[in-house]
Order: C-alpha cells, then sequence, then structure tokens
C-alpha cells in the first residue's frame, strides 16, 4: 500500500469552519469510551513498525563524544537543580553538549528479550515509540568548535547531522536579542511513529511526547548551569524554516515532521549576560523572521529516511486538526531577566535523594507493573506535589525550574486518587495548581463535593479532599481497566481547563494543553525515581467517565493525561543492556 491510501474512514463533516470548533471536535471524537475506543487499526502490523531513528543521508553525522558519568562535566546533586545558583555554570563545547543530549533525548538502556532489542531514552515516549526529533541552532561560540547552523540530533549515534551551514554572521544577528552564546534547540514530530498503533489519538500522544522533551531537555541544562525558554511568540511557519521540516525535496516520499516549537537556551544566571544581548534587560519569545528567511535560503544537506515500508491507513484527521492547530501569528512577547534565584518552601530542603541528578536521569523508566503493596509517606506524596506547583504568581523566569520555561498562564490541575498514601485517608483528592484558579474549579464541579485539607498539608499546596473511600478500582476502570492505576500509591487524571481557553487563546492552544500535560508529567518521573518509586503516563483513559467522577459539566475541563506512582515489579525475563553498548561492540569507547 501507497502511503496516501487507503484513508482512514472520513469524520463526520463540521458544521463550523471556525478553527477552535474543529480541535474541539477532534478532541472529542478521539475519546475513548466504555463500548467503543478511538478508531486505530486494531492490531499491530509488525512488519511496517516505524523505524524510531530518523537519519539524513548525505548530511555530515559529527560524533559527540560518549561520558563516563565520572567525567567532566559531572553531574550535580538532584536537588541541586532546583537552586539555580548551587549548579556550576559550564561554558558550551562538545563536552557540554554531549551532556546535554544525554540527559535530554539521548539512549538510557536497551532491553533484551530473547532475541528482540529495544531502546529506551531519556525522554519518555507513548508506547515507547518516539516521535520526537531534536535540532539545535548553533552560532559561532567561543570553545565550541563545529560550524555554525542546524543540526538533528541522531541519538542511536550520539551525534549532530549538519542539516545546513549557516554563516556565521547572520546567526549571530538571529540570537543578538539574547544573553551572549545563546543557541537555539527546537523540537519537532513525525504522528505517523504513533499512529501506527493509536491511530487518530495519536496527535494527542506526539504533543504529550513534546511535552516531555521539553522537561528533559530543561532539566538537561540545568545540570549545565544553563537557562531555557519556550519561544512560543513564533509563529509555526518560522518555526518550520528554522528546523527545515518545509523542505518538501527532503521528506519527499517519506514520513514528514511537524514542526513543534524553538526555545532558547543560554548559560549563566538568569541575568548574566543581558548587557550582551537585549538591551532592555529582556529575553524576546519570538524570532527576527527576515534573519530566519536569510538562514533558510541555504545551502541545505541530507534526505530524510523512510520509516516504514507501507502505512496500513492514512489517518486524514490528524492532518486536519495539525492544520487548523497551526500557529499561524507571531507575537512579540518577552519575558525580563532577573538576577533573583527561586526559594522553595523550606519543606523542599531535606530532599528526597542525594543521588546525583545525572544518575536519576539514566535509571528513569515507565514502570510496566506495580506490586500493589508499596505505600508512601504523606511527607513524600506533598514533596511530589510541590514540585508540580510552578508558584504561578511568580514572574516566569523566578520560577522553580522548569516552570521558568512556560510562557503561558497555567490550564493543568490534577484529580488525585489516593491508595497507600501513609496518614492520608485513601479516596479522591484535587490539587489547584494556580490557587486563584480555586473558585473556578469549585464551580465547575459538583457542588456536592467536600472541599477539605488533609491534615498536615503544607500551606504552599492547594490540596482538597473531595471524596472518601476506596478508589483503586475507579481509578483502574477510568484508566481502561490497568491495574497499574491500582495498584500504585497513587495515581490521577490531569484536569485542563479547556474549552474557555481555547475560546480565549485560539485553536494553536491546544497541542500546549498537551504540552503542559507531559511537562508535567515528566516532573512526576524524576520525582517518583528521587523518592525511591517509580512512575509511568497512561495514555489510554475513558474520558467522559473521568469527567463524570467529578461531575464536570460540559467541556470547561477536560482530562488530557493519566500518571501513576507506586512499587514496581520487574520483568526478570529481560536483559538491561548499556545504552551505547552497540558502539562499544564496534570498538568505539564509552
Amino acid at each position: 500500500m501507497s502511503t496516501e491510501k487507503p484513508t482512514s474512514p472520513p469524520a463526520a463533516e463540521s458544521v463550523s469552519t471556525d478553527p477552535v470548533d474543529q480541535v474541539i471536535g477532534y478532541h472529542i471524537q478521539t475519546k475513548h469510551h466504555f463500548n467503543r475506543y478511538a478508531r486505530s487499526m486494531g492490531f499491530l502490523d509488525w512488519a511496517n513498525q516505524p523505524d524510531p531513528f530518523r537519519r539524513f543521508a548525505g548530511a555530515e553525522l559529527i560524533p559527540l563524544p560518549l561520558l563516563k558519568p565520572d567525567e567532566e562535566p559531572i553531574s550535580p546533586a538532584y536537588e541541586a537543580i532546583y537552586h539555580p545558583e548551587a549548579v556550576a555554570c559550564q561554558p558550551v563545547s562538545m563536552r557540554t553538549l554531549s551532556r546535554f543530549f544525554e540527559f535530554a533525548l539521548a539512549l538510557s538502556a536497551w532491553k533484551k528479550g530473547g532475541e528482540t532489542e529495544w531502546a529506551l531514552r531519556s525522554n519518555p515516549s507513548s508506547g515507547n515509540l518516539h516521535p520526537t526529533e531534536g535540532y539545535v541552532v548553533l552560532p559561532q561560540i567561543n570553545g565550541l568548535d563545529i560550524q555554525p547552523g542546524l543540526y538533528h540530533y541522531a541519538p542511536r549515534e550520539h551525534g549532530l547531522e549538519r542539516r545546513a551551514a549557516f554563516p556565521a554572521e547572520v546567526a549571530a544577528q538571529l540570537l543578538a536579542p539574547f544573553p551572549a552564546g545563546a543557541f537555539l534547540f527546537g523540537l519537532s514530530s513525525v504522528h505517523w511513529r504513533e499512529a501506527w498503533k493509536y491511530g487518530e489519538r495519536a496527535f494527542r500522544y506526539c504533543n504529550h511526547d513534546i511535552g516531555h522533551a521539553l522537561g528533559s531537555a530543561r532539566v538537561a541544562a540545568a545540570t549545565l548551569g544553563w537557562n531555557m525558554a519556550l519561544l512560543d511568540g513564533v509563529d509555526q511557519n518560522t518555526v518550520a524554516m528554522v528546523l527545515g521540516t518545509h523542505r518538501v525535496e527532503d521528506f519527499a516520499d517519506v514520513e514528514p515532521e511537524h514542526p513543534d516549537c524553538l526555545c532558547v537556551i543560554w548559560r549563566g544566571a538568569r541575568g548574566e549576560g543581558q548587557e550582551a544581548g537585549h538591551g532592555e534587560g529582556v529575553i524576546p519569545l519570538y524570532l527576527d523572521s527576515v534573519m530566519v528567511k536569510k538562514l533558510a535560503a541555504g545551502p541545505w544537506h541530507g534526505k530524510a529516511n523512510r520509516l516504514s515500508g507501507e502505512h496500513g491507513v492514512h489517518w486524514d484527521i490528524i492532518d486536519q486538526v495539525a492544520d487548523v492547530s497551526w500557529k499561524l501569528s507571531a507575537d512579540e512577547r518577552t519575558v525580563p531577566l532577573s538576577h533573583v534565584g527561586t526559594t522553595p518552601h523550606p519543606s523542599l530542603l531535606t530532599p528526597h535523594s542525594h543521588q546525583q541528578a545525572g544518575a536519576i536521569i539514566r535509571q528513569r523508566r515507565s514502570a510496566v507493573s506495580f506490586d500493589g503493596r508499596t505505600s508512601i509517606s504523606a511527607a513524600t506524596f506533598f514533596r511530589i506535589l510541590q514540585r508540580v506547583m510552578p508558584r504561578a504568581e511568580r514572574p516566569q523566569l523566578e520560577r522553580p525550574m522548569p516552570w521558568d520555561l512556560w510562557p503561558h498562564a497555567l490550564a493543568i490541575h490534577l484529580m488525585i486518587f489516593v491508595h497507600r498514601v501513609e496518614g492520608l485517608t485513601p479516596g479522591l483528592y484535587v490539587l489547584v495548581r494556580d490557587r486563584a484558579k480555586l473558585p473556578l474549579l469549585q464551580q465547575s464541579l459538583n457542588p456536592e463535593l467536600t472541599w477539605t485539607q488533609p491534615p498536615g498539608c503544607p500551606e504552599d499546596l492547594a490540596l482538597y479532599w473531595l471524596l472518601e473511600g476506596d478508589a483503586k478500582r475507579a481509578a483502574a476502570q477510568v484508566s481502561c481497566h490497568q491495574e497499574i492505576a491500582a495498584d500504585s500509591a497513587f495515581s490521577l487524571g490531569m484536569l485542563a481547563e479547556f474549552e474557555g481557553r481555547l475560546r480565549q487563546t485560539g485553536a494553536w492552544f491546544y497541542p500546549r494543553l498537551f504540552w503542559e500535560a507531559g511537562l508535567l508529567g515528566q516532573v512526576l518521573y524524576l520525582e517518583a525515581e528521587a523518592a525511591g518509586v517509580r512512575g509511568t503516563g497512561i495514555g489510554c483513559f475513558f474520558d467522559d467517565p473521568v469527567h463524570e467522577m467529578l461531575g464536570v459539566q460540559g467541556i470547561s475541563f477536560q482530562s488530557l493525561y493519566h500518571f501513576t506512582i507506586g512499587g514496581p515489579v520487574e520483568d526478570r525475563r529481560l536483559m538491561t543492556l548499556p545504552p551505547y553498548h552497540h558502539k562499544q561492540a564496534r570498538g568505539v569507547e564509552f
């Protein structure tokens, strides 16, 4: 079969041409229900499983050094990355870029069962299918022996493929508004990688994965004393030109990449270097489109590889929602630089773990099963929740990492099924991540719910107990009958302010709701590891039954992602191999 046909059955025609109505229509159509799931192939076409590794034939591959954990730059303590002043700022070099990509997007291990091997990565992915591709735009930087240009990160080789060589003076002009030595980091998605398994719901999962990758990159930057901000004032056509995904000839007859986002990364204290950048002491969240067009003029190198021999179904609905949620207009937003470091709540000063951040990043896994016995203390539970609190009342760059990355007002709150938390009554709870939104949530949920703060809850947590009782069965039922939602210490659903936010902001914000959910999930993954337990994201859940539990009316709020944390059960039939053992086997030193 060709990649174009047969197509998925046509969706019911929309009665509205309004983009917001159309993304809402996509969201409603791709819900799972007790009596039916969102459409997919219904089986796995193993012969055409997508290649998880994109390469560009004809593009020069520049290997990054494979660094041992005890080689410079050595990772700081996990706790230190949440205290900007506690981490020594590293220069931008091939070694620090290597460490950045190791912690952001690299392989973290291989698993082997029988004759089959598959790779795990630092950034988690739905179904371990990894639709996300990473790029950097590097200017001329003292101490960085690499030509200015756009580079695609190749995780299997741990190297940078040079897609385009940029004139040093044009790259410098593009990055002139930012602190000295800044560079760009970009992400794109291959929707087919998720659609192969998950069908029409795949657009949701690809955007979850963008959020996870933003989180893993922000944490990776923090281990080096670097800062990072999402340039979400940039329109999507500009993102495409920067990343080269607009180049039809480079993706002819292969799976295209959807340009998602760009970030700026700079080194030093949050206000350091501002004299070398923007004159008003701010970070612009946009790029000069004239400079981008100059860079995009070429020359370019490389042609993308084909990921699947054949495609069973082309899911038109994914193309449609990608088109209507495309960000068409740029906005010249800025955020002020600040010399003020974040001061965590005193209860956060006692760490879960004294491990290095790198150790926790490398050991992070998605649990596939929980033991149904492990409990956590209330102090650990509260600490995990404090990490997902962005301190929304603060200016963006004064918020705790990784929330200093995020330029938007928060949209997601947590409904929590507490199963095994010592000192807390089992039942259903809600965490309001922005206390100013408490009245909105109380008005939107069942008025008969009890809003009571649990004993011992820290003052900075707007955590409320809603319903008492054993929630294990309910948690598993709404999570597609998956026992991992019941056998954990607690599980949760991410409840997003939905229709009102989309009407206010526009259809382009629909993917960002999932980015925020994925970013939140990445924090939960690392906090679980730091606490000595394990987490896993759950993309399969019955949407409307979740809302009915809380009495949500209409689509004012929608659950976008579920997550669960507990004591993992390891599958001892599987062997774990080092992440780059395939390079060692060829005599490449690790």
